[in-house]
This record gives C-alpha cells, structure tokens and sequence, in this order.
C-alpha cells in the first residue's frame, strides 16, 4: 500500500562552487568576455517530486512519485539517482522522446542572493492526462508541486489542474497542493491566478503556499509587516475559495496553519484526521527551530514533508506543525535539499529533547 503520492516539477540543479570567490565580489568578476574560476559543481535532483516525496521517503513514508524527463542524459542521470534511493521510487517518473529534460543552473556566490538559470523542459508538457487512475491506486494522500512552473497546468485558467484534482479527488484521496513564485515577466506571472485558485481550490484539502508567493497570486500588497490580521485575513480567502487547511510557509519566520470547521473538513478523503474535532477551526503560528543554516534549498518542501508524514501518521495539529518545522531546520543544516532530513524517530526525538526555537 502507498500512503503518498507526490507529482508534479521535476529537474536536474547543478550547483557550481563559488565559495573561492570573496564575499559580494562575484558580480563584479563576471563580466562579458572573462574566465571565471569556479569548483566542482554538485548535481542533485530537484523540483518539488524531488524535494518533498524523497524526504517523504526519507521520513518512513510509503511514497510514490510521479513525474516527466526527456529521452536524454539529464533525464536518465535523474532516474538513477532516485533510484539509488530505492528503485521503486523511479518507476513511476514518465520519459518523453518529444522534449528535453528540466534542469536549474543554481549560482549562489557568497554574499549574494541566489540566482537561477532555469528550462522548464518536460515539465512544461505535463498535463491531467500523466496522472492515471491506476497509478493512484490505494494511496491515501496525492501532492502536487510547482504548476507555476508547469505550463500546461497553469495555462487556461489552470483546466488541466482543476481536472487532475478532481478526478484525484473523486477516487477518495486526500489532496495537497504546494506552489512556486511565478516570474512577473513570464506568461506565468500574467495569467489571473486568483481564477485558476477559485477553480481548484474546491478540490484541494490542504493549501501549502509560501507568504510571498500566496500575496503576488491574490494581488495582495507584498512589502507589508508580517501580522496576525495579514495572516487571517489570507487564509480567509483561501479557505472561501475552497481549501480545507491553509498552511503558510513564512520562510524564517516559521509556519501559519488555518483551517475549516468540522462539517468541512468530514470530506479530506483517505488521509482525514480521525479527531476532526482538535483540527477543526484551528489557528496558530508557529516560529522556526534554532539552527545553523548552511543552505535553504528545498526547505520549504521539506517543511510540507514534515507536515504531510504527521498527518499521514494522524497526530494532532500543534505537533503536526512542530514535526514540520523540525524537518525544516534539518533542512537547512545542510547545503542541498535532501543530504540533512533525518528519520523521522530521530527528528521527533530532537523536539521532545527541548530544541530551542527561534524568537
């Protein structure tokens, strides 16, 4: 038996070192014309297939992902990196001879805020139909990641994935739906996307956005003071257009939860709390786990990792998001998205031990 399903953007990051480099003074030395220095690149998977579903893994979670590469080196180097893992755990990621395969060039010098070189490749082709019946089977849970940088799953006022999830949905399972910041300037960032969530939403159970992410989508204001009216006042309109739990990832900041009443919350499918009752109407904000970060990539995947496998092991909501903070900050004790998630016993012994949170 599967308990999660996690699908959607899926790539290769290559992350050259640039750590030789002083701090801020990488801009000024690449410049048109000159050799840079750089060290050896690391190569990881990525995207939120990646990211979540193999820390799901990582976590005791009986994960499938499901997911498109192309016919192409990148594309064969990603499956045999999943499947080092576990074998199984490829077996569901799709080849097409028709595109190419999704990668990021990540340059991160130090001092400097990351930068991305990024081709969607076949994640731009991924659509409803890649998503079969018979690849939901008995799991409990189906989570999906990125349709902003999905073209087909944002485009027409996001069809295919108001069709993916409801006919997820229809089968009983209890749906996810995680999110990316879509450039301004791309059609991604042009699109309504406030019509693309009133027509999901219905058949989406759990919300997981970024703040800033959520704000762009509704035409919010962004460069507003973090409040508890600005945080009740989003997940009011989430929770109208549909969603039956509102989480907010606020990046350092920590994690916001909101969710519907009772008689709402009695058709999350397979994955429903079995205590709707502790969960129903609830509001809290949670801050961050103290930590040395070494690096943020994939924390916010993580963090919905952490929350989803305490759902799918049906724990009360206070230590659902205790337990997704904590794989959060594992998270980030590490330079790349997977390297420092630790089983999920260990991270639940490190909150009972008193891990000191962040003020």
């Amino acid at each position: 038996m599967t308990d999660a399903i996690v699908a959607g953007h899926l790539c290769l990051d290559i992350i050259p070192d640039l750590s030789a480099h002083a701090r801020g003074q990488f801009d000024a030395a690449f410049q048109p014309g000159r050799l840079v220095h750089a060290g050896a690149a690391s190569i990881s998977t990525g995207g939120a297939v990646s990211n979540t579903g193999l820390a799901l893994h990582r976590l005791g979670v009986k994960t499938r992902l499901l997911a498109r590469v192309g016919a192409d080196q990148f594309g064969r180097t990603i499956k045999e990196m999943i499947a080092e893992r576990a074998p199984e755990l490829a077996a569901g990621i799709g080849t097409s001879a028709q595109t190419s395969t999704s990668y990021s060039i990540v340059i991160s010098p130090p001092g400097s805020d990351r930068r991305f070189l990024h081709h969607p490749g076949a994640n731009d082709d991924f659509c409803a139909a890649d998503v079969r019946d018979e690849d939901l089977g008995d799991a409990r849970l189906f989570h999906f990641g990125y349709p902003p940088l999905m073209a087909r799953m944002f485009t027409e006022d996001g069809a295919q994935l108001t069709e993916m999830f409801r006919r997820v949905k229809a089968l009983g399972l209890t749906t996810s739906l995680d999110m990316a910041f879509p450039d301004p300037d791309s059609a991604a960032g042009r699109i309504d996307w406030r019509t693309l969530l009133k027509n999901t939403l219905p058949q989406v159970d759990i919300f997981l956005p970024s703040l800033d992410e959520i704000l762009f989508m509704l035409g919010r204001e962004a460069l507003v003071p973090l409040s508890d009216e600005l945080l009740s006042g989003v997940s009011d309109e989430l929770l109208a257009l549909g969603a039956k739990m509102v989480i907010l990832k606020l990046g350092e900041r920590g994690l916001y939860l909101r969710t519907a009443p009772v008689d709402v919350l009695q058709d999350m499918g397979r994955a429903r709390p079995s205590d709707l009752t502790a969960w129903a109407g609830y509001e809290n904000r949670q801050p961050c786990f103290l930590v040395n970060v070494v690096g943020t990539t994939g924390a916010g995947d993580a963090t919905i990792a952490g929350f989803l496998a305490a759902l799918l092991r049906d724990l009360s909501p206070g230590i659902a998001m205790e337990a997704a903070l904590a794989v959060g900050a594992c998270n980030v004790e590490a330079a790349d998205a997977l390297s420092g998630i630790c089983p999920w016993d260990e991270t639940l012994r490190r909150v009972k031990a008193g891990w000191a949170r962040r003020e």
